[in-house]
């Protein structure tokens, strides 16, 4: 500024007299010359400060003014005066003057952080305040989302993304390659930083020099051509036995009726994944599973295949724990989860036949589907042979991220994902979820762009790959950058399947994300009645969770994310009461989504779009995170309470007779989620009593909250063995819903349990919640240490 008025001083100095008027300091002498009054001027310089001033000799500036000034300079001086005050004045103003910013709330989050405009280097020397544009409410920009998702555009980008009939896009395939390449496409339009994680790994196919095929006694049943990945590989006889859905309520009825080793168990196909279904029946010592799809739950023709997997767990099970690049070292690895008995998918002509040859007792009343025959048990003198033949292929698979970044907090961000590939046309599978993607990413950026949104966090949208193999893709990823994503990575929002029915809306969560589900539910508009939003069809039901909750399944997409990585996650969809029926088939195609959502698939679409939209824009857009610590807590106390309650059970009935019902205490236990409780309320206390305008400090809050979730993953286990460590929804002897079946079987003198590995799970149990409780009071000094 200074500099600036000097410039202005001097040129116009110029003007008048060709020399500078103004300087830093003068020593006056008088000449003794008669003629003249002369003034004799000595330049101070930034050197005399230093070193005092100039000895006789040096150097000296001089000018003579002459003693008659006429009118005319005067005027020309005062003139010039008045000028550069006016332009110093205007050029100060300009500069210092600083834009009127509204405060914002960390609490309330009612409005985004403006959009400075970019400041020009000399501005950024001299630390000017920037203009900033006008800010958008919330209320905005729900409305502007609303604006930009519309039925029509997700119509025209569904089209884009439906591949021709006849053209599949398994995992690895030229058709997952090339939807692969036009969300990438996609991306880039948008002008996103996006990139391509690829990854090479082991993926199943049928053999096709030896088919699969299906025996009773001599007589071939059928030679299926859908088939279950991951199955294990051979030949296998034994008695079938019909076992409903194979669930373990469903085999524990045979217990001293039918002894199961060695059998081959015929399941209808249902209620729980392929892989539980396989894996219940290596406990009661069958040799192999056959699964159709029953009329009673699957409404086509008998001669549909089904396709799906048999991986207890997630990812590629041949490098179990560890990524599948391309430059990993591969050991010679298998899962846990992988089966140790051969399962096969036949259609439900092929079960008729079957059912129609056996014997035995009529099948419990429960047990009975609509296929036109009798539901028998089967007979002793019942054999089946079952042979499965698959190769194991390396294939190159390929996941595409964009992101959206943050403008204060760009390295914490909110992964919006959708599964690519599918057997068949995968339409309600991954097609629909693929458009949500793209439409949500091309919505927002534009938000950004044209609407001067800006986010505080970052927005990943991910197009995963061999999701139909058990999430190979995302899980591959978050094996590969763990510890990149813990404390960055804070929610996912999952988009398969989000539309497959007219009647219901169901969602499965993250108790920390329950609020959030709730408050945007009352903010969407509902596709179901006109005029109201989606919390407003659930008001004759005093709590809305009953009828929307929902267990997360392990073969849901979201699953590993939270199990795995310990990062908040949810999964919703509009549906039935009945499961959609075309899920792993080749008639899950754009007619049959019609039929089921009555022909209102787009705009049930934009709703599913609008929900997540909205989920993402609130994580991305608040001071504070709308993770709720307390209902989390919440949950943890309602097992804790189920332990007591058992341990309680347990001492009443054993008492002195046993020395674990002597020792076993809950105190440790319930001291822990007292401490969880205390950490959550003084977490709430400092959000009250803290200036919540200063970003330092709702970022010192956000790292307590984000941490919850990835505390609950026991520590005590290694990811390898059992990734999903999640004390809560994981699976494994770590996990509380081990550690109340444990207790079961000690109650009940049952050969496996093991009274020091049960006092180890207690252990743990204990201590993974109380690390977690300390980590949520903040600091070392903070932490309660009362335990």
């Amino acid at each position: 500024m200074a500099a600036t008025i000097n410039q202005a001083r001097t040129s116009i100095s110029k003007m008048f007299n060709g020399e500078p008027r103004s300087y830093t300091r003068f020593n006056l002498a008088q000449n003794s010359d008669a003629d003249s009054s002369q003034v004799e001027m000595k330049l101070s310089t930034d050197v005399d400060d230093e070193v005092g001033n100039p000895e006789d000799g040096q150097a000296r500036v001089t000018y003579t003014q002459s003693p008659l000034r006429t009118y005319k300079n005067i005027c020309y001086l005062a003139l010039g005066t008045l000028v550069v005050f006016i332009l110093g004045y205007l050029v100060g103003y300009v500069s210092h003057r600083k834009p009127d910013v509204a405060s914002t709330s960390c609490l309330t989050a009612s409005t985004v952080p403006t959009v400075p405009t970019v400041p020009s280097k000399e501005d950024q020397d001299e630390g000017l305040a920037v203009e900033a544009l006008p800010s958008l409410s919330w209320n905005d920009i729900t409305n502007l989302l609303e604006q930009k998702l519309s039925s029509s555009a997700f119509s025209t980008r569904f089209s884009d993304f439906s591949l021709p009939r006849g053209v599949g896009h398994e995992a690895g395939s030229d058709g997952d390659i090339e939807l692969a390449n036009k969300v990438l496409g996609v991306f880039k339009d948008l002008n996103m930083k996006s990139w391509n994680d690829k990854h090479i790994v082991k993926l199943p196919r049928p053999s096709s020099d030896n088919p699969n095929k299906v025996l009773f006694g001599t007589e071939e049943i059928g030679t299926p051509k859908g088939y279950l990945a991951y199955s294990e590989v051979g030949n296998a006889t034994g008695r079938v036995v019909y076992a409903n859905y194979g669930e373990l309520d469903n085999l524990s009825y045979f217990d001293k009726k039918i002894d199961l080793k060695s059998s081959v168990l015929l399941l209808r196909a249902g209620k729980i994944s392929f892989a539980e279904k396989v894996a219940n029946a290596a406990k009661y010592g069958a040799v192999a599973v056959l699964i159709y799809p029953d009329p009673d739950d699957h409404n086509f023709v008998g001669s549909t295949e089904l396709y799906g997997h048999v991986h207890l767990g997630s990812g590629d099970p041949y490098t179990p724990g560890f990524p599948s690049f391309e430059h990993t070292q591969f050991p010679p690895a298998k899962s846990s989860g992988l089966p140790t008995i051969l399962a096969q998918t036949i259609t439900a002509d092929m079960a008729l036949k079957i059912f129609q040859k056996m014997g035995g007792d009529l099948a419990p009343k429960n047990f009975k589907g609509n296929l036109v025959t009798t539901y028998k048990l089967g007979s002793a003198d019942n054999m089946v042979t079952v042979t499965v033949s698959s190769t194991l292929a390396e294939a190159d698979i390929h996941n595409i991220f964009g992101v959206i970044k943050g403008s204060e907090e760009s390295d914490r961000y909110v992964v919006i994902g959708a599964q690519r590939d599918s057997w068949g046309p995968g339409v309600a599978k991954s097609t629909v979820g693929t458009t949500l993607l793209v439409e949500l990413a091309s919505a927002i950026s534009e938000m950004v762009r044209k609407d001067h949104l800006s986010l505080r966090r970052s927005l990943v949208f991910a197009s995963w790959s061999a999701g139909e193999y058990g999430s190979v893709g995302a899980t591959e990823w978050q094996e590969g950058y763990l510890s990149s994503l813990n404390m960055r990575a804070f929610t996912y929002i999952n988009l398969d399947g989000v539309v497959v029915g007219r009647t219901k809306f169901k969602a499965s969560a993250s108790p920390l994300l329950y609020d959030l589900l709730k408050n945007t539910l009352m903010q969407v508009k509902s596709p179901f009645h006109a005029g109201k939003t989606l919390l407003d069809d659930y008001t004759t039901s005093r709590d809305w969770e009953t009828p929307v909750l929902e267990a997360m399944k392990m073969d849901d997409a979201a699953y590993p994310f939270m199990a795995l990585s310990g990062i908040p996650s949810i999964s919703f969809r509009f549906c039935e009461d009945k499961e959609y029926p075309y899920f792993g088939t080749s008639l899950d195609s754009l007619d049959h989504l019609v039929v089921s959502t009555s022909s209102k698939h787009a705009e049930f679409a934009v709703a599913a779009a609008n929900v997540a939209g909205q989920m993402a824009l609130r994580l991305a857009h608040d001071h504070l995170l709308p993770l709720d610590v307390a209902r989390s807590g919440a949950e943890i106390r309602k097992k804790v309470i189920e332990v007591n309650r058992h341990v309680n059970q347990f001492k009443s009935t054993l008492g002195l007779n046993s020395t674990l019902a002597q020792v076993l205490s809950v105190q440790w236990l319930n001291s822990a989620i007292g401490t969880y409780g205390r950490a959550a309320r003084d977490l709430q206390n400092t959000i009250d009593n803290s200036d919540l305008e200063d970003k330092e400090m709702c970022r010192i809050i956000n790292d307590r909250i984000i941490k919850v979730e990835h505390n609950l993953l026991s520590p005590y286990v290694s990811v390898r063995d059992a990734p999903f460590r999640h004390i809560l929804f994981g699976s494994g002897s770590h996990t509380m819903e081990a550690l109340l079946d444990h207790l079961n079987a000690l109650k009940q003198s049952a050969p496996e349990s093991d009274e020091d590995l049960f006092r180890n799970q207690f252990a743990w149990a204990t201590w993974t919640i109380q690390s977690c409780a300390n980590d949520l009071f903040g600091p070392i000094w903070a932490m309660d240490n009362e335990i």
